[in-house]
């Protein structure tokens, strides 16, 4: 079992900044790819970014150059660095860790863009 806690959501403006940060525990040592989804209310849940254990890393076309996904190997933690944030980055941010066999979320994090 891999237990995620995400923390770091929270309110911003339009144009801010957010750091999310995804601290991972249990068997970690099983797991091969950690990211982030986000889902908005009335929408589908998608994939926001994600990062390999070779440090490879996947992200949404529409969100290059403004999300940043890094991992701490000896904290077992995996950021999403989020600039010049608009309206429709609002939603839930979930993340994500899949072994071989399992996939896993963590409970959710808020992040809402608004003046």
């Amino acid at each position: 079992q891999v237990q995620l806690v995400e923390s770091g959501g929270g309110l911003v403006q339009p144009g801010g900044s957010l750091r999310l940060s995804c601290a991972a525990s249990g068997s970690i040592g099983s797991i091969y790819v950690m990211g982030w989804y986000r889902q908005a209310p009335g929408k589908q849940r998608e994939l926001v970014a994600r990062i390999y254990s070779d440090d490879t890393t996947n992200y949404a076309d529409s969100l290059k150059g403004r999300f940043t996904i890094s991992r701490d190997n000896a904290k077992n933690t995996v950021a999403l660095q989020m600039i010049s944030l608009k309206a429709e980055d609002t939603a839930v941010y979930y993340c994500n860790a899949r072994s071989r066999e399992y996939t896993y979320w963590g409970q959710g994090t808020q992040v809402t863009v608004s003046s």
